[in-house]
């Protein structure tokens, strides 16, 4: 069950990082906006356990990467001051 539970992580992963590039690539969302980000974020953390699994270093260790880049990202949006108007 647990092997089914890592799969399913995986294929999750893979449909929330195509799912958010498709949706930069249509314009629907922007690079900068805290969906993508977090979908990138929640993605490569299911890659991460899949990859990792599997015992993919490179994969794993990119996949940290690329979630470390998506949460930097969403600390700087947060931090960034709030436009009046």
């Amino acid at each position: 069950m647990l092997e089914i539970a890592i799969e399913v992580c995986g294929w999750l992963a893979a449909l929330l990082i195509l799912g958010s590039y498709i949706l930069v690539s249509m314009g629907r969302l922007s690079g900068q906006s805290r969906t993508f980000q977090w979908m990138n974020v929640v993605g490569a953390a299911g890659f991460v356990v899949n990859s990792g699994w599997h015992g993919a270093i490179p994969s794993t260790a990119l996949n940290v990467v690329w979630m470390a880049v998506g949460l930097l990202t969403l600390w700087r949006i947060a931090a960034k001051p709030v436009q009046p108007g």
